[in-house]
């Protein structure tokens, strides 16, 4: 059992699906499904790193937000009604905390080559969650297909980008994404995504990924293409479509954007 539990496709895979799954299936009916994404992460989190916070590097402060950002989205659905300045206002707080998790580690270098990947990170943080929060948190299926490719792309690329650790948790993020989507499938009804997803996933995800650029070897054209996967998803699919095939579709166009970067990252890797 403890060879099974260490091997890395159920650390980033197997086990957080099954957590999202049950997450999104019980607590859905109270409006709470988004929370599959924070109990697929925390999942790959106990696997594989711990739930320690000294000292507090980069990564553990992706892991701290990661466990965060549910409770902030739970506020923001259930205390107060989305408006444009609220997504403004998250998507400030996002870019905020990318400079609050990557500042010790870029002052370490000269501005010239800080500045760029310190910009990426911060604006790809800005853009994703303000993205997510106006287009997507009132669309679950869409929201789901975003953290889905979102997740896998974040993932892959980080692995092209030699961070297999920040691979396992995009994986994860997927993982519960899916979860989350598969539900809804299944059931052929709509759950409810709100902060509490569009934040667990999508700020998580764009963490994650500019970790993989700014302590790894991913690209950060990379990190960029990522954070239009979002907007991807929310491509026309056929009026009056299955909620299944919306799924599909949706899902489709965010790993097409992913793919593109994952394949950038694989040509800057050789």
């Amino acid at each position: 059992m403890s060879e099974l539990l260490s091997n890395p496709a159920v650390q980033g895979g197997a086990a957080p699906f099954v957590a999202g799954l049950i997450a999104a299936v019980l607590l859905g009916r109270f409006r709470l499904g988004g929370l599959a994404v924070a109990a697929a992460f925390a999942t790959a989190v106990y696997f594989i790193a711990g739930f320690s916070f000294t000292p507090l590097s980069a990564t553990r402060k992706i892991i701290l937000l990661g466990l965060a950002a549910p409770l902030a989205g739970f506020v923001v659905d259930f205390a107060f009604r989305p408006t444009r300045l609220g997504s403004t206002l998250l998507a400030i707080a996002g870019a905020a905390a990318a400079a609050w998790v990557f500042w010790p580690v870029l002052a370490q270098k000269d501005l010239a080559r800080a500045l760029l990947p310190g910009a990426t990170a911060v604006l790809a943080t800005a853009w994703v969650v303000w993205f997510s929060e106006q287009r997507l948190a009132g669309d679950s299926v869409r929201a789901g297909a975003s953290g889905l490719a979102l997740g896998l792309g974040t993932g892959v690329a980080a692995i092209f980008g030699a961070a297999l650790t920040y691979g396992l948790y995009g994986t994860a993020l997927a993982a519960g994404s899916g979860a989350f989507l598969l539900v809804q499938m299944i059931t052929g009804k709509r759950s409810f995504a709100g902060a509490t997803f569009t934040l667990s996933a999508t700020l998580v995800a764009i963490l994650i990924a500019a970790a993989a650029m700014i302590l790894a070897q991913l690209p950060w054209y990379s990190v960029v293409v990522l954070a239009l996967v979002p907007v991807a998803v929310t491509l026309p699919v056929p009026a009056g479509a299955a909620l299944w095939l919306q799924a599909v579709l949706s899902s489709l166009y965010g790993f097409v954007v992913a793919g593109i970067a994952c394949a950038l990252a694989w040509h800057a890797g050789g």
